[in-house]
């Protein structure tokens, strides 16, 4: 995108704005921010965590998440997500039964980045990140993972390009 994802405007609202609303309608009582620009998140109204491994990569921000949070239950959005959902975060964590985190599977594609994580896998997730993993994927076969098959193919659409957000770009 060349520039900060969370901060573009979309339907008039930065997407990390459309996700923490999704957040709260999904039924957070919380919303943290990891990592990006401090000053303009904050100006936006949202709390701001400093990621505790910049730059390394989503499992880092997962675990800065998880480390934050006082919940037992953890929804991870990325917001880059065009157009998040409420429905889609509850559904998320109704699926998550006594696994470890609920992924959605979407076609072919595992979404890691709009998951429900149970914070008592901090310590796995630290391990893991020792030993070199990045990628939420990476520590698949160190956790019980329920794969959401169901949901709406467009509660996944994300922002890679800005042709992928159309005309209505800020």
């Amino acid at each position: 995108m060349g520039r900060d994802k969370a901060l573009i405007l979309h339907g008039g609202k930065a997407l990390v704005e459309r996700a923490r609303a999704a957040l709260i309608a999904g039924g957070a009582t919380s919303v943290v921010v990891v990592g990006g620009d401090r000053r303009r998140l904050e100006n936006l109204g949202l709390e701001y965590v400093p990621d505790r491994h910049p730059g390394a990569g989503p499992l880092a921000g997962i675990i800065t998440a998880l480390d934050h949070a006082e919940a037992d239950v953890v929804v991870v959005l990325a917001c880059d997500y065009i157009d998040p959902s409420a429905a889609a975060v509850r559904a998320v964590i109704a699926a998550l039964g006594t696994s470890d985190v609920t992924v959605p599977v979407s076609g072919e594609h595992k979404q890691w980045l709009h998951a429900a994580w149970r914070r008592g896998v901090l310590p796995t997730l630290e391990t893991a990140y020792q030993r070199g993993c990045r990628a939420p994927r990476d520590v698949a076969d160190d956790l019980t993972v329920s794969w959401m098959l169901d949901g709406e193919p467009d509660w996944y659409r994300d922002a890679d390009r800005p042709e992928d957000l159309g005309p209505e770009i800020q």
